[in-house]
């Protein structure tokens, strides 16, 4: 079959006639006009990423709504400014200065100033954000002397490192004049965003589409390249290899090709497969635990479930080598954390039935120890597909695990909030700095309804203490020390099991330029991104 290459005209034609077959409004495009069709696997309940900071937010958030700085391959310390232009630690780890972007307004025309970064890091990331209540704990006040100017103040001393790794994952700044006075948390604007960035909130046709259009406002000097970004709600990834060789589509990220498409799609004239851009978004397979089960809050249990998991056979067969094993809770590629000596559990069968034995769950005449209740996340192929297969390699050592799928909604609100479950198979993710997104997977005390945390019951003293003094370590060698005591406990005891950990795919049109352009660039604003005429 011949082919040809894909021209502007050629691409808006295309793109029009599926647009309208989704219900979008016909609009025309100004002449030179760049709409980006993107495949979105998921459709957010809450939009806003200062409060729900997750990929799934984020991948239609960002281009919105902008933190104060985004992580780059180049700057210095890994990030370069967004809403910041700088900031600077104190010695004594009690203060942290930010210097703000001069001339910067919200999408509805008001100006950004300090007093926008002071609420939303006092009532919003401090307060309701699943990942910003553990990173600014000791935040207890704001200073602003100017309106480009915000001091954070802690109440104890708070590592700079941290407050630095985690400025691209927790700090999306919000409007003050928008959000104060109201419950935050059902605020229109979770669902209809008003930020800063390159791109405005337009529309969203559940089940359909997502529609942002470009920011004329925009402070970045000749950006952003695009009109229009469309996000394609195409739950079937299947459907989006389909609509990528069609030109329906001219993107999609985080995988949302099969695996198994992969070398076959990259052989397809104007398409590009790429890995990089996902550095900073390490993700790991995980095994969450619910404590509150008599029999898992038996260590010998725990250690025998981690031995019947082969990591080498998920990693071949589910991630097709896209992946690698773990050996703890800070994956490999965060060298400035990873501890490699902690204890590890080969995959070993008949050790698994020998500790089942030993902890007292003797086989019944059916062969069965007892029978657990499975909840795999729905978000990837991956995490069903090793719900099967945990499945089944729990049932050769004698436990009967009852496999029950339920959409996003439901299987948050069933591990995070009911704690409906015996065992979840999860997708957390590494964001650069342990207190960020991993210690709150094992720290006791975290309240129901936080996502992605430990909602298994588990409390464990030490690991709790370390995890403290940690957050209040200014020293940096100091500190990483304690990271790698953290891992070695986390592995002894087992209070989640780690299996894998993997970055993702994007795959797009050779007509789209500037694609993975940062560690983060899926979550990131794309005020660069491009589309050649």
């Amino acid at each position: 079959m011949t082919r040809f290459p894909l021209s502007r005209r050629r691409l808006l034609t295309s793109t029009a006639l599926l647009l309208a077959s989704a219900g979008l409004p016909a609009r025309a495009l100004a002449q030179d006009g760049k709409r980006l069709v993107v495949a979105a696997d998921s459709e957010p309940k809450n939009l806003n990423p200062a409060i729900v900071a997750s990929n799934g937010v984020f991948f239609i958030a960002s281009k919105v709504i902008e933190p104060l700085a985004e992580a780059s391959f180049a700057g210095p310390d890994g990030l370069e400014p967004r809403l910041a232009t700088a900031w600077e630690g104190s010695a004594d780890g009690r203060s942290v200065t930010f210097t703000l972007r001069e001339g910067v307004t919200w999408h509805d025309r008001k100006p950004f100033t300090s007093a926008d970064v002071a609420f939303s890091a006092l009532e919003v990331w401090k307060k309701l954000q699943n990942l910003g209540r553990l990173v600014f704990a000791n935040l207890e006040a704001v200073e602003t002397p100017d309106e480009r100017t915000a001091v954070f103040k802690f109440s104890v001393p708070t590592p700079f490192q941290l407050i630095r790794n985690a400025l691209p994952v927790v700090t999306s700044v919000l409007p003050r004049h928008l959000y104060e006075g109201t419950d935050i948390e059902a605020n229109p604007a979770n669902a209809s965003l008003v930020g800063t960035g390159p791109f405005k909130f337009a529309e969203h046709k559940p089940g359909e589409y997502y529609r942002l259009e470009k920011n004329q406002d925009y402070w970045g000097e000749g950006q952003p390249k695009l009109d229009e970004i469309v996000f394609r709600v195409l739950p079937d990834r299947a459907a989006a290899a389909g609509a990528l060789e069609a030109d329906e589509i001219q993107l999609a990220a985080f995988s949302q090709v099969p695996l198994a498409d992969l070398e076959r799609i990259s052989k397809v004239e104007g398409i590009e497969v790429y890995s990089k851009g996902y550095e900073a978004l390490t993700y790991q397979l995980v095994v969450e635990i619910n404590h509150r089960r008599k029999e898992l809050a038996d260590l010998k249990v725990r250690q025998a479930i981690a031995h019947a998991i082969d990591r080498d056979f998920v990693v071949k067969t589910i991630f097709l080598g896209y992946a690698v094993p773990s050996t703890g809770i800070v994956p490999k590629n965060a060298p400035e954390f990873y501890e490699a000596g902690v204890t590890t559990y080969a995959f070993d069968p008949a050790r698994a039935n020998a500790l089942l034995d030993e902890a007292g769950y003797k086989r019944a005449g059916n062969g069965t120890r007892f029978s657990l209740k499975l909840l795999p996340a729905p978000y990837f192929s991956e995490t069903r597909q090793f719900g099967d297969y945990l499945r089944q390699a729990l049932a050769a050592i004698g436990i009967d695990a009852e496999i029950v799928n339920n959409d996003a909604a439901a299987h948050q609100k069933a591990v995070y909030t009911d704690h409906d479950f015996d065992l979840a198979v999860a997708p957390p993710v590494f964001r650069g700095d342990p207190a960020i997104s991993t210690t709150i997977l094992v720290k006791g005390g975290v309240p129901a309804g936080v996502p992605f945390s430990n909602q298994g019951g588990y409390a464990n003293p030490a690991i709790d203490e370390i995890i403290e003094k940690a957050n209040k370590t200014v020293d940096v060698a100091a500190r990483t020390d304690l990271f790698r005591q953290f891992q070695k406990l986390v592995a002894e005891d087992l209070p989640l099991i780690n299996v894998a950990e993997w970055g993702f795919i994007t795959v797009a049109r050779t007509s789209v330029k500037n694609v993975s352009s940062n560690p983060r660039w899926a979550v990131s604003n794309w005020a660069d991104t491009d589309l050649e005429s």
